[in-house]
């Protein structure tokens, strides 16, 4: 477990447990899951020595907990989140960018749990968690100048605010995915109306819609969860409190979820893509399918005339008109050309045949 006293001066790492909490700033607790389902009592121990709250049973199983959702506690000594993130390049339990055998893009979440207390922050996330780290570094390089300015983004003044950091990067990473996830809909969009070649990866698609459903439904989970925190946030807030401080926390977190709210509506405007496109592409099979219909249908009615004459020539009759005749036969096929294309205008006329090589011409063709 990393020890970190945050002030509003700087960040510095501790190499023991202090035996008092300091009068400024505020300690911040980070362990990964290994080491705390490694020895669970022995790290509350710890945090009790540190913070001298002692953690609930339930709240300890739900921090090693791998599976579980993003959720949101209070009691009367700290404040539990838990908030699942994407699992980077590098951390345990996946890729930021993972693939199914068909292609798609996987979304693969850890949960990282947070314990809100009045003077310390405790964290309990995957192991080398890319987003913990990069904000350890960002504030341990923290360096005041005399003229106010400083290297990088002032230290967090408490640890709501901290932890509220946090969630925001670990949101903006999901804001990311949209990219990926749109080429990908492209993609399954261009596949399912080309007709030239029949779309026969419907199990890939399926796997598509299925990640679309479960980025759904974990932003919901998040959303549900910080509209609590910022519930109990608003019920705690007292009048003699920071007034500014406490309106900076509230904006904050509604940053937070209004980013989360984009996520939740990139996703379902794409879920609503594959199932526009599916349903076009039956619509297009189906005009598809009419269209050779109508055009066997025509062929049919061409040939039916011409197959009723020759049918009556080929009648075992002695006497027959033209049957003897030197010019009988290209009378025949001169009635029988003239009979086609009198019914080819007629069906032109009629709109049954459309001029496809006209509006092939007219649409596809580009100038040089």
């Amino acid at each position: 477990m990393d020890l970190f006293l945050v002030t509003h001066a700087q960040v510095s790492r501790l190499d023991a447990l202090p035996s008092i909490l300091p009068p400024q700033g505020f300690l911040w607790l980070d362990a990964s899951h290994e080491e705390v389902a490694a020895a669970p009592e022995e790290w509350r121990a710890a945090v009790e020595r540190a913070t001298g709250v002692s953690v609930y049973d339930p709240h300890l199983t739900d921090a090693v907990n791998l599976r579980h959702p993003s959720y949101f506690d209070a009691t009367q000594d700290y404040e539990m989140v838990v908030f699942r993130k994407l699992a980077l390049n590098g951390e345990a339990g996946g890729t930021e960018v993972a693939r199914t055998p068909g292609g798609n893009t996987r979304i693969l979440t850890r949960p990282v749990t947070f314990l809100v207390m009045d003077n310390a922050l405790v964290t309990v996330r995957a192991a080398h968690s890319r987003t913990i780290e990069a904000a350890r570094t960002r504030m341990l390089e923290y360096r005041p100048k005399a003229n106010g300015s400083s290297h990088s983004g002032r230290p967090p003044s408490s640890p709501r605010e901290l932890m509220l950091r946090l969630l925001n990067a670990m949101v903006d990473q999901y804001l990311d995915l949209r990219a990926p996830l749109s080429q990908q809909i492209d993609r399954w969009q261009r596949a399912l109306l080309n007709t030239q070649r029949p779309f026969n990866d419907w199990m890939a698609l399926l796997d598509a819609r299925i990640e679309l459903r479960k980025l759904d439904h974990l932003c919901e989970e998040q959303h549900d969860a910080l509209q609590e925190l910022r519930d109990h946030f608003v019920d705690t807030f007292h009048s003699q409190d920071d007034s500014r401080a406490n309106d900076l926390l509230l904006v904050r977190i509604n940053d937070v979820m209004e980013h989360i709210t984009r996520v939740l509506n990139h996703a379902r405007r794409l879920e609503s893509s594959i199932e526009s496109a599916v349903q076009i592409h039956f619509a297009a099979m189906a005009h598809r399918t009419s269209e050779i219909m109508r055009t066997l249908t025509v062929i049919t009615a061409l040939f039916m005339p011409l197959t009723l004459i020759t049918g009556i020539f080929g009648m075992n009759f002695e006497v027959m008109p033209l049957l003897k005749n030197r010019e009988g036969f290209w009378i025949t096929m001169g009635a029988m050309v003239v009979m086609v294309a009198v019914l080819l205008f007629f069906f032109r006329r009629k709109r049954y045949i459309e001029e496809r090589v006209r509006d092939f011409v007219k649409t596809d063709v580009r100038p040089k």
